[in-house]
């Protein structure tokens, strides 16, 4: 038996569906709206609605409302610094730091056989035809198994396909962290990623 009013009901189970959302924070979100003014209800909605104007860029593979998106139309980016990426949250991770000025590649995932996910399913075809025309190809898929094998073939792709240099991003230990909790991978990373001072 429901407790609340049927859309109220609706509302939360809708909540329940997003990720890491369960019974109480799908209450408490559904509960903020209750006591929104009906303005703020419509903005929501308006923002939602407009999701649908949301497409791939024809580029880069980003999301973006025109062909390209922000980052490939901006003329300040560095169009032949390319950060490859597994999906838009990577992206999103490596423009909060603020140092990267390059533009990206996102694959739409990694290499994962024992998921049916193939090199044909991602964007490494755009990529290698990109790659042409670019300086540097900078590989930041995650230090997991599919990320390393997306990885390294991509490299090989790119090794065959063209002369761009090709670097992968540092791993290391984090700031505020303490060596002896670091995994031994970690650690080695680390030492490996190491620069001059």
């Amino acid at each position: 038996m429901d407790v609340f009013a049927k859309p109220l009901e609706a509302l939360i189970r809708e909540f329940m569906k997003m990720p890491s959302v369960g019974p109480k924070s799908a209450q408490r979100m559904a509960f903020y709206f209750m006591n929104q003014p009906f303005s703020e209800i419509e903005k929501m909605c308006r923002a939602l609605k407009d999701l649908e104007n949301i497409r791939s860029c024809s580029l880069c593979f980003n999301f973006s409302e025109d062909n390209l998106c922000p980052v490939c139309s901006d003329p300040s980016r560095d169009s032949g610094l390319i950060c490859v990426v597994s999906d838009f949250r990577d992206l999103a991770a490596i423009e909060r730091s603020g140092n990267y000025k390059g533009v990206y590649h996102v694959l739409g995932g990694l290499i994962s056989p024992m998921d049916g996910i193939g090199p044909e399913e991602l964007t490494i075809r755009p990529l290698l035809d990109r790659a042409a025309k670019a300086s540097e190809i900078i590989l930041a898929t995650n230090p997991t198994v599919n990320g390393e094998t997306t990885a390294l073939f991509i490299l090989r792709q790119l090794r065959m396909n063209s002369e761009v240099k090709v670097t992968r991003i540092a791993y290391g230990i984090p700031v505020g962290a303490n060596l002896e909790y670091a995994d031994g991978i970690t650690i080695s990373r680390a030492i490996e990623g190491r620069r001059n001072i």
